[in-house]
């Protein structure tokens, strides 16, 4: 039988106790400030850079490019990258299903023993991975760091988790015989990760695909493929085989060829709505040659709504509001687009709002400013169009316009409308940019019901001291994280599996106990005695 090489230059790793969520970087330590400038200058002298598909570990290239920007300063070139078409996916695809029958049999604790070298190098580079996040999609100090301490949870959890899979057992062992069960890998997936958290939500799906022994063809966004192909030669140096990752930056026609595909066995997939049930769809069609249905593993949109009651600590409750609202310019599937209050401190809630958003300050994450560009000029361009909608639907109390800089980045004011209904459109469609929507309730009864009332279950929170009312709402709330008396973003692997319900998506939990399942099958195996 034939063997994948790894690398000898590497050393086998196992997990060191208990999984613990790596710390955030404290940027307040003078010490800390001047190694991140250090490393944002680094890498700007590496602007412009060429990167290659890698497919079967060779490196090629498309006659057809994508280019790479800098959202706060459009006219500098982050990365020039390949497109890949259909002829790719089919290459892509012949290199996944021949190291797939090898890979699969790769012992579990050599797969988590490079999910742990990878972890250990992306921790030694933190302050390089989070300046190229800044300059690609746009995020401050803290967004950046937290989108690489993330990435090494992922990598850290799923790694603990492949090996408590390996060892799992039937319930009972009957009588007479000898029972085993065993969760096998499903074969070649898609992994199609989303820009607003380039590095964590790509690295982690592609993790939580290899780590159970499949392999994968990955086809980072358009607009943030620079950090999966930094990701990729992680990978690499701690000796990932060839074949096993197969990067391919490309756009709509690579990806529906790679979903359509008849060996392709699931679709691990992180974006809006429309493109997770185009992917469903067509994922659902048998094509001539398929001997499964496939597996879609789909994270979508989210419409999220914060409730806050009268018996709330009020300063608390505006504080996380605008956090969960403007935190990385509200790009978050988690943010929170719709605060939900009862009408008895309706206005001092709004007013002490008003004052606090009025204080975010807007200007260059590379100088760590609060509230920097939204990613893209498409994201822009849709989030302004909703400003202007938000102007016929609500009142308007903070922004509500584009912020200009020399460098003519896609900067927008934090915006804030009240008097919203709880039908409009800026409170029922995801706008995905620095648009909050205030919602008057005369109820908690009432609250429920508007909280509920869009097609999404991602997030939500509740603000109140009544326990009766969080008992009630951690019933009658449908999302798939729910959070009390905190923001509604900022998920932690291992402590909020985060998925969400409806058409937020399959639910899928990740950084959750059950997400490897969905990248395995389980066989039964009985023999008598």
């Amino acid at each position: 039988m034939a063997t994948l090489e790894i690398s000898t230059d590497v050393s086998p790793l196992a997990p060191q106790g208990v999984f613990c969520n790596e710390p955030f970087t404290d940027f307040s330590r003078s010490d800390v400030a001047r190694s991140m400038r250090a490393a944002l200058d680094a890498v700007s002298d590496q602007f412009g850079g060429e990167y290659d598909l890698i497919i079967n570990g060779k490196r090629s290239r498309t006659e057809e490019k994508t280019i790479s920007v800098n959202p706060a300063n459009p006219s500098q070139v982050i990365g020039i990258h390949q497109s890949a078409g259909p002829q790719q996916a089919e290459e892509a695809m012949q290199a996944a299903l021949a190291a797939f029958e090898i890979w699969k049999r790769v012992p579990v604790e050599e797969r988590v023993s490079l999910l742990l070298r990878a972890s250990d190098a992306i921790r030694k580079r933190k302050f390089e991975f989070c300046a190229w996040l800044t300059y690609e999609v746009g995020k401050n100090w803290a967004e950046a760091d937290a989108d690489v301490a993330e990435t090494i949870d992922f990598l850290e959890f799923y790694a603990r988790e492949a090996l408590r899979l390996a060892s799992a057992t039937t319930p009972i062992q009957y009588p007479g015989e000898r029972n085993q069960l065993f969760y096998i890998p499903l074969g070649v997936g898609a992994v199609i990760p989303p820009w607003n958290f380039p590095f964590a939500i790509m690295a982690g799906m592609t993790a939580a695909a290899i780590v159970t022994g499949n392999t994968v063809v990955l086809k980072p966004s358009t607009f943030a493929p620079t950090i999966a192909a930094r990701f990729l030669d992680v990978l690499e140096s701690v000796g990932l085989p060839p074949g096993v990752v197969n990067l391919c930056q490309g756009g709509p026609e690579f990806g529906r060829a790679l979903t359509e595909h008849p060996k392709t066995r699931f679709i691990a997939f992180t974006g809006s709505k429309a493109v997770g049930l185009e992917i469903h769809e067509r994922a659902a069609r048998t094509q001539p040659g398929q001997i499964w249905i496939k597996r879609t593993i789909l994270e979508m949109g989210g419409k999220d709504s914060i409730l806050v009651e009268s018996d709330c600590d009020i300063d608390r409750a505006v504080a996380d509001v605008a956090s969960s609202a403007f935190g990385f310019n509200g790009q978050k599937c988690s943010a929170c687009s719709r605060v939900i209050v009862d009408e008895s401190i309706y206005d001092i809630f709004l007013e002490r709002l008003q004052e606090r958003v009025s204080r975010i300050a807007v200007g260059n994450p590379v100088e760590n400013f609060a509230a920097g560009p939204v990613a893209s000029e498409p994201a822009f361009a849709k989030a302004m169009q909703y400003i202007e909608i938000g102007k016929t639907e609500g009142r308007l109390v903070n922004g509500g316009h584009a912020v200009e800089t020399p460098e003519g980045g896609y900067y927008i004011a934090p915006t804030v409308f009240a008097d919203v209904a709880p039908t409009a459109r800026i409170a029922q469609e995801e706008i995905f940019g620095p648009v909050l929507a205030v919602i008057k309730s005369r109820s908690f009864d009432e609250s429920l019901a508007i909280a509920n009332n869009t097609e999404y279950g991602l997030t939500g929170s509740v603000f109140t001291a009544s326990r009766e009312k969080l008992e009630r709402a951690s019933h009658d709330f449908h999302v798939g994280n729910l959070y009390f008396n905190r923001k509604c973003t900022g998920a932690m692997v291992g402590a909020h599996p985060f998925g969400g319900f409806n058409m937020s998506g399959t639910d899928s939990k990740a950084g959750g106990p059950d997400y490897l399942l969905l990248f395995t099958q389980a066989k039964s195996v009985a023999e008598k005695l």
